[in-house]
């Protein structure tokens, strides 16, 4: 579901794994359907109209952020493992309440947190996990982002749910979670100053 920049590249993925078989790309938009024409692979417009054609093993959701728990809670409804871009959701309420209802059906969800198995952080993994860098007590991390302008030309990455924050900083936090351990303190400051 989705076929804008990070959608397509999941699409290709899947069409190049000899393993896996693309079902069909899910998204509303005319560039969707000529992109599944070239994938050679069924478009539908809506995640009920793909359903109506054929039942996948399961489902990329990776659809403008603020329709991750629309789309997440209708995999679930269809009983679908369902790997979901990075957010989960906009606010944590509405991750937790798609996380009960996952478990309550037994769907299996995963976020798309692909750095995590980037080769550079699999090795400074292992070397944190051997202890080469002795017990690590705090963590201090800058995220520096200049987004250019042509960016935002996408008009859901202006509202509520888009913006670096939740779709480019949101990798730094999970890896520094994924390297140090759970969170226990934040503190942050913005600034649009030059």
């Amino acid at each position: 579901m989705g076929a804008g920049l990070i959608g397509r590249r999941h699409a290709a993925h899947v069409a190049a794994e000899p393993l896996a078989a693309l079902h069909a790309i899910v998204d509303p938009a005319d560039a969707a359907r000529e992109h599944a024409a070239a994938l050679g692979v069924p478009w539908h417009r809506d995640f009920a109209s793909m359903l109506a054609d054929g039942r996948p093993d399961g489902v990329i959701i990776a659809t403008p952020n603020q329709l991750h728990v629309e789309h997440g809670l209708a995999a679930i409804a269809a009983g679908l493992p369902a790997l979901i871009e990075k957010p989960l959701a906009d606010d944590i309420a509405a991750a937790e309440a798609m996380i009960a209802k996952a478990e309550a059906a037994s769907v299996r969800i995963l976020t798309g947190h692909h750095r995590r198995h980037n080769p550079l952080v699999r090795r400074a993994k292992a070397a944190i996990d051997a202890g080469r860098l002795g017990r690590i007590v705090t963590a201090h991390a800058f995220f520096w982002l200049m987004k250019p302008d042509s960016y935002f030309e996408t008009p859901w990455r202006r509202e509520a749910g888009g913006g670096p924050v939740l779709l480019n900083m949101s990798h730094d936090i999970d890896l520094m979670r994924h390297f140090c351990g759970e969170i226990e303190a934040v503190q942050a400051f913005q600034s649009r100053a030059v």
